[in-house]
C-alpha cells in the first residue's frame, strides 16, 4: 500500500429530512437528516497534494439556502495547503456544490471526465430536470480552464499516481467519477455523490437527483468492488463521517477528519 493521507473537510451544511434524500419510501417522512458538504484532500509522503472538488461560495449559499462555513480554499488551508500551490484538483462532477470554487485554485490542472463536460455543456442543459443542480458560472469557469490548457480530460478509469486512481461511475451525473486511494492502512474510496449517504447504498434507495438510475445502482456495486473486503467507502454528504473517523487534528474536531 502507498503512504497517502486522506482528509474530508466540511465546508457547508443544511437542515433536511429523510424524505428529501431517497427515491421510494414514505414521502412524508420528516425525520431530521441534515446534509453536510465536503471537499477532500489527498497528500502523499513527498508532500504532493490533490484537492477533490471545490465546494461553493456565498452566491450559491444565499440562492439555495445553505450555510457556508468556509470556502474550499479556506478548508484546505486549515491543513497547511496554500491554494496557489495546488497543482491538481479532481472534479468528481460539475454540480454547483462541487464545482463552485474553481477560481480559488488558480494554478491547478483540473481532472474531469469527458462525459461530464459533454453533459454540462450539451443539450441536456436546456432541461430543468438536469440543469437545476448546475450553476452556469461554474461551467463557464471550467470552460475557461479548458482554453487555458488547465483541464486534463479522462475517458473512463485512469491512474493519476501509484495507488491513486479515478473511476467513471455515472448515474448521478453522466460523468461522475470516484477516487480510489491505497493507503498504508487500506483502501479509501471517495464516493462523492455516487452515494450521498451510507443509507442510499446500504438501503438500496437512490438519491433523487439522478441522470441514469440503472448506472447509479450499479455504481454501488462498483464502489464495493473498488474498496474490497477491508476498504472503506466514504459518501459525499453524510454527517456520520464525523462519527466514524477521527479528527484530522485535535483543533479541527467537527471540521475535518482523517479517512486513512
Amino acid at each position: 500500500m502507498s503512504n497517502y493521507e486522506v482528509h474530508a473537510i466540511k465546508y457547508a451544511e443544511r437542515d433536511a429530512v429523510r424524505a428529501e434524500h431517497f427515491i421510494g419510501g414514505d414521502p412524508h417522512d420528516n425525520t431530521p437528516m441534515p446534509m453536510d458538504y465536503f471537499v477532500w484532500l489527498i497528500r502523499n509522503e513527498e508532500g504532493r497534494e490533490w484537492v477533490v472538488d471545490t465546494g461553493f461560495e456565498k452566491d450559491d449559499a444565499l440562492a439555495r439556502g445553505r450555510t457556508l462555513l468556509r470556502t474550499a480554499s479556506e478548508g484546505v488551508g486549515l491543513l497547511g495547503v496554500e491554494p496557489d500551490s495546488v497543482a491538481d484538483v479532481i472534479m468528481t462532477h460539475f454540480h454547483y456544490d462541487h464545482a463552485g470554487g474553481v477560481n480559488q485554485f488558480p494554478n491547478a490542472t483540473f481532472h474531469a471526465q469527458d462525459q461530464e463536460m459533454h453533459f454540462a455543456t450539451g443539450r441536456d442543459m436546456t432541461r430543468k430536470a438536469f440543469n437545476h443542480a448546475f450553476n452556469v458560472r461554474h461551467v463557464q469557469d471550467l470552460v475557461g480552464r479548458v482554453f487555458a490548457d488547465r483541464v486534463k480530460f479522462h475517458d473512463g478509469d485512469t491512474q493519476l499516481a501509484p495507488g491513486l486512481t479515478l473511476h467513471l461511475i455515472g448515474g448521478h451525473t453522466r460523468g461522475l467519477q470516484v477516487v480510489r486511494i491505497e493507503t498504508k492502512n487500506g483502501v479509501v474510496v471517495l464516493a462523492s455523490d455516487a452515494s450521498h449517504y451510507w443509507a442510499n447504498m446500504n438501503e438500496g434507495r437512490p438519491f433523487p437527483i439522478v441522470e441514469d438510475l440503472s448506472k447509479m445502482i450499479e455504481g454501488w456495486e462498483t464502489l464495493k468492488e473498488l474498496a474490497g473486503p477491508d476498504g472503506v467507502i466514504v459518501p459525499g454528504h453524510d454527517p456520520l463521517v464525523f462519527d466514524r473517523f477521527p479528527a484530522s487534528t485535535p483543533d479541527l474536531k467537527g471540521i475535518a477528519v482523517r479517512l486513512d
